[in-house]
């Protein structure tokens, strides 16, 4: 070659070279190729010599021609140039080292260029910095810090969110064993090291909640992850993550106060406080809950519905409500609701259940707070049950006191009209029969007293106790005290009471009240056929229920139901009819805390039904 002027036949020794090599002349025209060149970069090899560099790579940056003269003026440098060869196929990148190339006499000819093929290690270079550009984002968003110990070498290295949760600067070096006396001593950093050792040793993974200190001395709660590294199947380090977690910690901290608050305050309250969800199972019970549904721990009841708590129809009647307040979002406010448990217990509660609703704007669940209103609803029934005595005992005494005032006047009105007739009449005989009125008014006057005085002692008399008493046996008592009476109508009964029948009742009322309901039964029979008494007993509601069935004359309920039990009301035209015997015998079951009710057809008999109370 003349100068570096114009090229010459081709190297054997170049083109047999096995990388791409090419020498130029000081214009940078090639001289000399490799075949691998050449096929490396499809070039034509007849067309290649002679050409400058620039011609046959057109994608040459603009400082190209800089690059390679500096090459040329120094030739102790080895310069590098990096040059990517892109096609729709794909790309490619290129390491260009240039050298000058020098005669014998250290006169510099041209350059000698070898391009290497640096695709894969671009590719991996920019997939590593792709990679660390997204650690380093999501470590930055997340704020959780990662950390590589290499245990050969000794070196632990973290990234910047590390570094801050140190407090330290950017160049700082770390160093492993102060990295675990960070952690706090005791409890902390004895499990850091175990776990490191374990880790090391047995290739275990860990993560775990520990107190940390940083340079500064602050004691903050961080979570620690760690795992192996490996390289051949040995372990050479660790790698892991580190988090601050203070704020979540104070966060939980704070949370299960109020939780323990809540449930402080919801275990102390009189009333019964539970969460459904949308299928109506308990997510939630307080203590008063547990201890209705007879249990210790509110696991007995978390997860079941009312349907495993409760019989069918209450549950049924609950799962309604449940769904109408999740399905309307409006609150029912104080229902007065009844319970029966799976024992039979019935209880009454005043029931509040309200929507409990998510962010969109949905029924997620319901809250449920009831109050045991059982022993409330009982003392209303009693008070109202005074009342009632109160009431009905206030009429009978102003009744009473009528009665009283009425009879009384008119006993003393006969009397003082006889015994003026007496002092102005002259003739003996009427004095005899003037003196007979006056002994038949008195007797009069003393069996309107008698009765008074009986209804009286019944309506005062405290100290009568009552005393379960074979009811058939009572019967049969009073029959064989009337057997003359019965055998004289032609009267019988027809008893269907089974004999261990019993009733609680003052022994003496019940005699009194069974005569006084079988002598009327005669009394007032009827013209055209032999009394019949039909007797039977049935238990409802806590009460004894003892029918007394006649044939008689029946009563005109119409006309005189109202005044049927009152005192000297009489509707038939009987000879010995005193218009007493019922209103005694009303109050001396009333006495006993029952009650008396009557169903009658005037020419086809009565029928009355006598309640004796069975609990009180």
């Amino acid at each position: 070659m003349l100068n570096g002027t114009k090229t010459i036949q081709n190297n054997p020794l170049v083109k047999q070279l096995p990388s791409a090599t090419v020498f130029t002349n000081k214009k940078f025209e090639v001289v000399y190729a490799s075949d691998k060149f050449v096929r490396d970069f499809g070039f034509d090899s007849q067309l290649v010599f002679g050409k400058p560099i620039n011609e046959l790579f057109t994608t040459l940056s603009d400082n190209w021609e800089n690059t390679l003269y500096n090459c040329l003026s120094n030739s102790s440098e080895h310069l590098n140039v990096t040059y990517s060869l892109k096609s729709e196929a794909d790309a490619k990148w290129y390491k260009w080292s240039c050298t000058a190339w020098l005669n014998d006499t250290n006169e510099t000819m041209g350059l000698i260029i070898h391009f290497n093929d640096i695709t894969e290690e671009k590719l991996k270079g920019e997939k590593v910095a792709k990679l660390q550009s997204l650690l380093d984002a999501t470590c930055e968003i997340s704020k959780i810090g990662v950390w590589e110990y290499d245990f050969m070498s000794d070196t632990l290295i973290g990234c910047d969110v590390i570094r801050e949760i140190y407090g330290v600067s950017k160049d700082y070096k770390f160093s492993f064993d102060s990295a675990i006396s960070q952690y706090k001593d005791g409890h902390s950093r004895n499990t850091i090291a175990m776990h490191v050792h374990d880790t090391l040793m047995n290739g275990k993974t860990w993560n775990e909640k520990l107190q940390f200190k940083t340079i500064k001395g602050k004691e903050i709660w961080v979570q620690v992850a760690g795992m192996p590294t490996y390289i051949d199947g040995k372990i050479v380090g660790l790698k892991g993550t580190l988090q601050n977690i203070e704020e979540q910690i104070r966060r939980e901290a704070k949370t299960k106060e109020n939780e323990l608050l809540m449930r402080t305050l919801i275990d102390n309250l009189p009333l019964n406080v539970f969460i459904k969800d949308t299928e109506s199972r308990k997510i939630l019970v307080n203590k008063s809950e547990c201890e209705y549904m007879g249990v210790e721990n509110p696991d007995q009841l978390l997860g079941k519905n009312d349907f495993d708590l409760f019989d069918k129809d209450v549950a049924q009647i609950s799962r309604a409500e449940d769904l109408h307040v999740m399905e309307t979002l409006i609150p029912m406010l104080g229902r007065e609701t009844t319970s029966r448990t799976k024992d039979g217990k019935m209880v009454t509660f005043l029931t509040s259940k309200i929507p409990l609703k998510s962010n969109n704007g949905k029924a997620q669940g319901l809250v449920g707070i009831s109050m045991d209103i059982t022993d409330l609803k009982q003392k209303e029934q009693e008070l109202r049950d005074l009342i009632n005595v109160t009431s009905q005992q206030n009429k009978k005494l102003v009744n009473f006191a009528h009665i009283v005032s009425h009879n009384l006047r008119s006993h003393t009105a006969n009397f003082s009209m006889l015994l003026d007739f007496l002092a102005h009449e002259k003739n003996e005989n009427e004095k005899v029969k003037i003196t007979e009125m006056l002994t038949q008014a008195s007797d009069n006057l003393l069996e309107t007293l008698e009765n008074l005085n009986e209804v009286v002692a019944i309506n005062t008399n405290i100290n009568l106790k009552k005393k379960p008493v074979r009811l058939n046996q009572r019967i049969a008592s009073v029959k064989h005290n009337l057997k003359p009476f019965f055998t004289s109508n032609e009267a019988r009964i027809i008893n269907t009471i089974s004999d261990d029948v019993k009733i609680n009742v003052i022994p003496s009322y019940i005699d009194s009240i069974l005569m006084n309901f079988f002598t009327n039964a005669i009394k007032y029979k009827h013209p055209d056929r032999s009394p019949i008494i039909r007797l039977e007993t049935k238990h409802e509601e806590g009460y004894t229920i003892l029918s007394i069935s006649d044939n008689g004359l029946g009563i005109d309920l119409n006309k005189y139901g109202e005044k049927l039990f009152g005192m000297y009301k009489t509707f038939h035209d009987h000879s010995d009819s005193r218009g007493i015997g019922l209103y005694i015998t009303k109050n001396q079951i009333e006495a006993m805390n029952g009650k008396v009710t009557v169903a009658s057809e005037v020419g086809v008999g009565t029928t009355f039904k006598i309640y004796f109370n069975e609990q009180n």
